[in-house]
C-alpha cells in the first residue's frame, strides 16, 4: 500500500497516563465498558441529550476514541482508509492521515474498518482490514512506522477482514494476527518490531486483554479458536481453553471479561457462554451454557454480580438481558435493541441500539427499568459508543455526533 499525509485495569494494559475522563481504546480505559465518571444528567429531554457537534463519516465500524481534547476517527471514504484527529468538544478538525486502499469484504459486509484506535502517550494505533498496522504521531499525524501484518505473518484469508484491536501492555503492543506460529505477536509500540510470537491460533474479531490473576500478570485472547493466556513479557502460554462453534463459517466476536478472578466467553453460533474460575497457569469451567447471553459481537458490561448484554444473532435481532454472574440464571430479557453497544456509568447503562435510538436504563438486576430514550442515528448502528469528560460520542454508518451528558 502506498502511504501519503494530507496534513498533519479489572482488565486493561499499560496505555498512558490517562486524564479524567478520557476513552482512548476499545471500550474505554478499563477496557471493560465500564466508565467512572459522575455528575452525568440523571434522565434526558424527548429528543434527547443535547447534541454538542456532528460530522459526516465514511464507511465502517471503527469506534471513536478520545484523550484529552483529541478524538480519533478513523474510517474509509472512497479508496482510502482515513485517520482523523478532531477537537473533542467542537468537532474541528486538528489533522488527517490517508492511504489508498483496495479492500473489499468477500461477503459484501462493508469495506471499512472494524477495529478501534488505539491512543497510546503521543502514539495513535490503527489497523484496517487488510492487516496494515499504523503507528500516528498524536500531536501531528506524522507516520512513524507500519507493518502489512497478513503479508508478514502469511495470514490466511478471513471472513470479514481484520477486525481485532491492538493491546499496549508496558512497551508491547499486543495483536491476535493468525500468522503461521505467530497466532499472537508482539511488537515493539516505538518500532514495530517483533518483541515475540506464540501459538498457532487463527484470529477473531475479539480484542485482548490484560489482568492480574492469582498474583500474576496475564494477556488474555478470545482467538478464533478459544482462550489464550500468555506471559505478556515473553509470550510463554500459561493456559488454553478450547471454546469456538463447530460450523467453520463462524466468529468469536465479543473480548473476554476478567471479573476478579473469573474469565468470561461468549460467543453466538451454537457456542454459547462460559464463565471460568482463573489460576496462574490454569482454568476450571463455573457454567456453560449457549441459552444464557450468548453475543454475536457486542462485548457484555458487568456491574454489581449481573452482566447485561445482546443476547442472540445479529441477523435474528438480539435481545437486551441481564444474567447473573456467577450462576448465568437469566434474571429479565428485553427486546427491540438488535445487536448494539452499552457502557455502564454510575449503576445506569447508556445504550445505543442497533436502530440509532440512545436509551438510559438502571443497571437494575430485578426489572428493565428505563429513564430516557430519544432516535438520535440511523440503522445500523454497530460500532461502540464512548463517554469522555461528560460527553458521548455515538455514530452510525453516515455521522458521527457529540452529545452533553451533563447538566
Amino acid at each position: 500500500m502506498t502511504s501519503r499525509c494530507h496534513s498533519v485495569l479489572l482488565a486493561v494494559g499499560t496505555v498512558c497516563l490517562l486524564a479524567a475522563g478520557d476513552w482512548p481504546q476499545l471500550l474505554g480505559p478499563t477496557r471493560n465498558g465500564i466508565s467512572t465518571e459522575t455528575g452525568l444528567l440523571a434522565k434526558w429531554p424527548s429528543q434527547g441529550p443535547p447534541l454538542i457537534w456532528d460530522k459526516q463519516v465514511g464507511e465502517g465500524f471503527s469506534s471513536p476514541v478520545v484523550a484529552g481534547n483529541r478524538l480519533i476517527l478513523f474510517h474509509r471514504v472512497g479508496n482510502e482508509e482515513v485517520v482523523e484527529c478532531l477537537d473533542a468538544a467542537t468537532g474541528k478538525g486538528q489533522w488527517k492521515y490517508s492511504y489508498a486502499t483496495n479492500y473489499r469484504d468477500p461477503l459484501g459486509k462493508g469495506d471499512g474498518p472494524r477495529s478501534t484506535p488505539l491512543i497510546a502517550g503521543n502514539r495513535v494505533y490503527t489497523l484496517g482490514p487488510s492487516g496494515l498496522l499504523t503507528c500516528l504521531e498524536l500531536d501531528t499525524g506524522k507516520k512513524l512506522w507500519s507493518r502489512a501484518l497478513l503479508n508478514d505473518y502469511r495470514v490466511r484469508p478471513s471472513y470479514f477482514g481484520v477486525g481485532t484491536s491492538p493491546l499496549l501492555e508496558g512497551d508491547s503492543l499486543l495483536l491476535n494476527v493468525g500468522g503461521r506460529g505467530a497466532g499472537i505477536v508482539a511488537l515493539h509500540k516505538d518500532t514495530g518490531k517483533e518483541i515475540w510470537r506464540a501459538t498457532e491460533h487463527d484470529a477473531s474479531y475479539a480484542s485482548p486483554v490484560a489482568a492480574t490473576l492469582d498474583g500474576v500478570r496475564h494477556a488474555i485472547f478470545f482467538t478464533r479458536e478459544g482462550l489464550v493466556s500468555l506471559d505478556p513479557a515473553d509470550g510463554a502460554v500459561r493456559f488454553t481453553k478450547r471454546w469456538r462453534s463447530r460450523n467453520d463459517a463462524s466468529v468469536n466476536a465479543a473480548s473476554p471479561l476478567v471479573i476478579g478472578d473469573s474469565i468470561f466467553l461468549t460467543a453466538c453460533y451454537g457456542t454459547g457462554a462460559v464463565l471460568l474460575r482463573a489460576r496462574k497457569n490454569g482454568v476450571e469451567e463455573i457454567w456453560k451454557s449457549d441459552e444464557v447471553l450468548s453475543c454475536h459481537f457486542g462485548t457484555p458490561v458487568y456491574h454489581n454480580g449481573f452482566l447485561y448484554g445482546f443476547h442472540g444473532r445479529q441477523e435474528e435481532g438480539g435481545v437486551l438481558r441481564c444474567i447473573e454472574l456467577t450462576s448465568g440464571k437469566v434474571r429479565w430479557t428485553k427486546e427491540g435493541f438488535g445487536c448494539g453497544s452499552l457502557i455502564e456509568v454510575g449503576g445506569k447503562l447508556i445504550i445505543l441500539a442497533e436502530n440509532g435510538e440512545l436509551v438510559l436504563a438502571e443497571a437494575n438486576p430485578e426489572k428493565y427499568q428505563e429513564i430516557s430514550r430519544a432516535a438520535v442515528l440511523t440503522n445500523p448502528c454497530r460500532a461502540l459508543i464512548a463517554l469522555a469528560d461528560g460527553k458521548l460520542y455515538a455514530r452510525d454508518t453516515k455521522k458521527l455526533g457529540c452529545w452533553n451528558l451533563k447538566p
